[in-house]
């Protein structure tokens, strides 16, 4: 929720600051003299600035790739424990089929599955931290 208020934040200071530096600019060359010249520079940096944070840190694409991710990660979830619990064995899908649909979910090949899944067993009975995900895509 910080990162979506934030990202909403920049998105109406940038616009809103450039349209001030833009009006600004219109009454430079008055008799006002300071100030006339002092608003329409400080905008004008302070949306560079600010459309630079947004645009260049990518704050709210971040954020949207990492719940994308989250929800297609639980979405597999969900299909893989559906599949294992489903009792009926007419119903529940084939296992090949079901191995080679996880693998093109994920971006690998069914032997890469296969060697990734064996190499996590073997870092789990040894109580190592595994160096890879399972999804190449994300």
């Amino acid at each position: 929720n910080i990162a979506l208020k934030v990202n909403k934040s920049l998105a109406i200071a940038g616009p809103l600051l450039s349209g001030i530096a833009a009006i600004g600019s219109a009454f430079v060359g008055n008799d006002d003299g300071f100030w006339s010249a002092l608003v329409p520079v400080m905008a004008g940096s302070m949306a560079c600035a600010v459309n630079g944070f947004e645009h260049g840190g990518q704050v709210g694409m971040v954020f949207e790739m990492y719940r994308n991710c989250g929800g297609f990660f639980r979405m597999l979830g969900e299909s893989i424990e559906t599949t294992l619990e489903e009792s009926d064995l007419e119903k529940r899908e084939n296992g090949e089929i079901f191995e080679m649909k996880m693998a093109l979910m994920l971006g690998r090949s069914v032997s890469e599955l296969r060697q990734l899944a064996s190499k996590s067993a073997a870092c789990c009975m040894e109580g190592i931290s595994i160096d890879e995900f399972a999804s190449k895509l994300f």
